[in-house]
């Protein structure tokens, strides 16, 4: 089975699109943290970094690694964040979206096709290319997973000896039985999402 590739951003180029920014985000499922966005753009003639692959088959490891890869080989990278506050404020999609924008407005170069992993994303507000399951097929795409992954991994772990009882360090905020059962004994932090169900039913108790 082959990992991601160039093909759609080898045709865009051909097409005389010359700037393209795959795009994609990390932390759209946890009960807390922020939801970080990437936007990373190769050159044509630039050789993508080895071992670039959709980041959730990949360890923390080797994700690191080919992070530094990506930052590197990219001729431009940028990461984005949306609050907890926002994500509460204006749901997850919105959000999330806000933190690809953020991402893309960062970028250092304007580019000439955006390829978001997932479905289309009104609210991104940018001509755009949606491929469902792109950080498979895409290597922009899966570059970008990657920094918003190993991104947002190491903000939890910096949060995580702030709030021990949650083990953030391991689960990254995601709903885990540790975590769930931390939340209904302690309650919710500051970095807690209130819109999530998980949360916002302890909030009604």
């Amino acid at each position: 089975m082959t990992g991601p590739t160039l093909a759609r951003e080898r045709a865009l180029w051909k097409a005389g699109l010359n700037i393209i920014a795959g795009v994609d985000e990390a932390g759209r499922g946890p009960l807390a943290g922020p939801v970080i966005a990437a936007a990373v753009v190769f050159g044509p003639a630039a050789a993508p970094p080895d071992g670039i692959d959709d980041s959730k088959a990949m360890t923390a490891a080797a994700r690191s690694a080919a992070a530094v890869r990506v930052q590197r080989a990219a001729l431009a990278w940028a990461v984005g964040a949306a609050s907890v506050r926002e994500i509460d404020r204006e749901n997850i999609l919105q959000a999330t979206a806000r933190a690809m924008r953020r991402a893309l407005e960062r970028l250092r170069v304007i580019p000439d096709r955006v390829l978001v992993d997932g479905l289309p994303l009104r609210a991104l507000g940018r001509p755009h290319e949606a491929i469902v399951g792109g950080d498979a097929q895409s290597i922009s795409i899966a570059a970008a997973s990657i920094l918003a992954k190993v991104t947002r991994d190491r903000l939890m772990e910096r949060l995580a000896p702030r709030y021990p009882a949650f083990a953030w360090e391991d689960n990254k905020g995601y709903g885990t039985p540790h975590h769930l059962a931390a939340l209904r004994t302690l309650g919710p932090t500051p970095h807690h999402r209130a819109s999530f169900a998980p949360v916002r039913q302890l909030t009604l108790l």
